[in-house]
């Protein structure tokens, strides 16, 4: 099959009389209509009439006309938009300028408060400041860019930060002053003028923040000492940033960065697991304590409240605190491992308070030390609720004790009230750990250990405890159901119960 060509011709050729679209209706049509001498190859107007071709034309007039009505049409629309974007325009500028000069009445009277000399550099005009407009949208709102919107320049040279609220840090200030009483300091802070200019020279590198042309940083002494408000007293953010004249969200944020850095700078330096020099010490003390030899720490688990999780909450339901407290409890755990002056030498924070102390020792770092040999000749002492070890003295358990099980108990019982005198002051000292705090569970461990470092330098630094601050610790001690898992430590523990006994060191009560 052949293809041929068709030619097409534009709308013109078509509304051309000579065009050959009309000479081939001519010629078709003469071909019929040829009377006498009028057959010339033109048509006549009856005869395009009578044939029908003059409908054709006529309905291509009528087109040529109705697209030039749209063209006109289009040109009065167009004209009526351009008037009123013109109109828009000029109320925009009308708007741009009124502002300015709100702006420029708002600086003289900023300027005559402040009592500034007609000597001094003039404000910036507001034809400067339109230079800083940025665009105009469509809804006719004006849009300054940052210098307009966060404040300019002053009479003074000095930057206006206009957008930060000003609050008021009286409070913070006299505290901060050198004639602020020092037994006071100690109240807000739980430790002294000294102590905490050590924790803020330690932070320093760390928390200290630059001033940008926006505002100027929060000092460094300002930042820790709203953190350690903060865990001293357990008071809402809301009431921490009327005390320091800071934001709430600004509270929220420094609070978690100092926390961190407490964590990452002082907990290698005040919070490690004894050398063997100083393990050494430790043993001598305890067994001073007890006549017992090679103890080298107490061991012992708290609870701390949380609000109920949204995820896995069965995990976090603490039931005997919650058969105390007659309302349902949620906790996660910090087990410790303290020396003989209350020293926090080991923490493992943040498993659920549902899990027992025996669970939450097979989650810890401490376990693994033990597993790898480095609490040889080594004797950490737990309560009931913490299996029998080769590493692990706990007391007797079972019905019917001998007078050596009974005077081991009782000896075992006063190494472990350090532990437990520890864990009080620490939450006595620090009353976030009392109830439940907005923290998230995600961030409260690293609160939780911040607290942990800070006890340990306020003990460190022999701070008193201010007799005012009570608490009583409650905690689950729950006896593991295997109460004994090596037939080494049972009788280890049975030789040190007979040498007690036997050595007169191992005296109850009931003599």
């Amino acid at each position: 099959m052949d293809i041929t060509s068709f030619t097409f011709h534009s709308p013109e050729d078509y509304y051309t009389i000579n065009s050959p679209w009309f000479q081939d209706l001519d010629n078709g049509f003469n071909k019929h209509h040829k009377k006498g001498g009028g057959g010339n190859g033109y048509f006549n107007e009856d005869e395009l009439k009578k044939s029908g071709y003059g409908d054709i034309l006529s309905s291509l007039l009528l087109l040529e006309e109705e697209a030039k009505q749209e063209d006109a049409q289009w040109l009065t629309e167009s004209r009526e938009e351009k008037a009123l974007f013109e109109s828009n325009h000029k109320r925009k500028v009308q708007a741009m300028d009124e502002f300015y000069d709100q702006l420029q009445h708002h600086y003289s009277e900023v300027n005559h408060l402040d009592g500034l000399s007609a000597s001094k550099r003039p404000c910036k005009p507001a034809t400067a400041l339109a230079a800083t407009v940025a665009t105009t949208s469509g809804n006719g709102k004006v849009e300054l860019d940052d210098e307009v919107s966060k404040g300019t320049t002053t009479m003074t040279g000095q930057q206006r930060r206009l957008w930060v609220k000003d609050r008021s840090q009286d409070w913070w200030d006299r505290c901060n002053h050198q004639d602020f009483p020092e037994e006071e300091f100690r109240k807000a802070f739980r430790m002294s003028k000294s102590t905490f200019g050590l924790i803020c020279r330690e932070l320093e590198p760390v928390v200290m923040k630059k001033n940008t042309m926006l505002r100027d940083a929060i000092p460094v002494r300002q930042r820790v000492a709203a953190c350690i408000w903060r865990l001293a007293t357990g008071e809402p953010l809301r009431l921490v940033s009327k005390r320091f004249g800071l934001g709430i969200s600004t509270c929220h944020k420094l609070v978690l960065e100092v926390c961190s850095a407490i964590n990452t700078v002082l907990m290698p330096k005040f919070l490690q697991w004894p050398d063997e020099k100083k393990m050494k010490e430790i043993k001598e003390e305890f067994k001073l304590i007890s006549g017992i030899p090679n103890i080298g720490g107490s061991l012992h688990t708290t609870h701390v409240p949380i609000i109920a999780p949204k995820v896995n909450v069965a995990a976090y339901f603490n039931r005997r605190h919650t058969e105390r407290n007659q309302k349902t409890s949620y906790s996660i755990t910090v087990q410790g491992v303290v020396d003989q002056k209350g020293i926090f030498r080991d923490v493992c924070i943040g498993w659920p308070g549902s899990m027992p102390d025996d669970q939450v020792l097979e989650k810890s770092a401490l376990l693994q030390r033990a597993n790898k040999g480095g609490l040889k000749d080594v004797w950490i002492v737990g309560n009931s609720g913490y299996p029998l070890k080769d590493w692990l003295l706990v007391p007797y358990t079972h019905r019917n004790l001998t007078w050596a099980q009974h005077g081991f108990n009782e000896k075992i019982g006063e190494v472990q009230n350090v532990a437990k005198e520890a864990f009080a002051r620490l939450k006595r000292r620090w009353a976030c750990l009392q109830k439940r705090t907005e923290i998230k569970l995600q961030e409260l461990p690293m609160v939780l250990g911040a607290c942990c470092v800070l006890h340990n330098i306020c003990e460190m630094t022999n701070e008193e405890m201010d007799p005012e601050l009570q608490f009583e610790l409650f905690d689950d001690e729950m006896i593991p159901g295997n109460k004994s898992r090596s037939s080494n430590a049972a009788l280890a523990r049975d030789n040190i119960a007979h040498n007690l006994l036997h050595h007169g060191l191992g005296r109850t009560s009931f003599h």
